[in-house]
């Protein structure tokens, strides 16, 4: 179904008991949208909607006299509409639900984990424990790392992933439960 929209000020000469009717009824129809919507702003969007439904069907109303029933309907069938398709419900409250704070870690707790990660990458072998420094402490790509080591990246890539293997595989990190983290 296709409505044609009135886009110039000809459309409504067309129909020119419509335009009077909105200037002698305005008023009366926006106190009636007033009170079936808190928001004013609402309730100006609710009778344009209404009267643009009229619009629509002005040629097909037969009484004239039973125009501001007509509107009327128009503007609960809105409102009835709108408030049908309103998807998200928006309650008010003293206090936004926040969620509960995380508590921050222990400081020395942290530092424990770090020194037993460094004791696990100690105990690579050298060329692996660069390779894992490269790649992770200093956060260069494997194409840097090659760079750096002066192998290819096929290498690196292989280095780091058999380090990773002993890193996951070491039992003082097990202990911790970082064998998981580096999973």
């Amino acid at each position: 179904m296709t409505t044609t929209a009135c886009t110039s000020a000809s459309t409504a000469a067309t129909f020119p008991s419509f335009a009077s009717y909105v200037r002698a009824r305005g008023p009366v129809l926006l106190r009636a949208a007033r009170s079936l919507s808190s928001n004013p702003n609402d309730a100006e969007d609710l009778l344009q909607t209404a009267l643009t439904k009229t619009y629509v069907a002005w040629e097909r109303i037969e009484d004239h006299r039973a125009l501001d029933g007509y509107v009327r309907r128009a503007l609960i069938n809105t409102r009835t509409s709108q408030w049908r398709k309103r998807k998200v419900e928006e309650f008010a409250c003293d206090e936004l639900p926040e969620p509960d704070p995380v508590p921050a870690p222990d400081p020395a707790e942290l530092q424990g984990l770090r020194d037993a990660m460094w004791r696990a990458i100690m105990r690579l072998p050298p060329r692996q424990r660069a390779m894992v420094v490269l790649r992770y402490y200093e956060d260069l790509s494997e194409a840097q790392t090659a760079e750096v080591m002066e192998v290819s990246i096929g290498t690196v890539k292989s280095a780091v992933s058999r380090a990773l293997a002993k890193l996951r595989d070491d039992p003082e990190l097990a202990v911790l439960g970082l064998s998981r983290i580096a999973a």
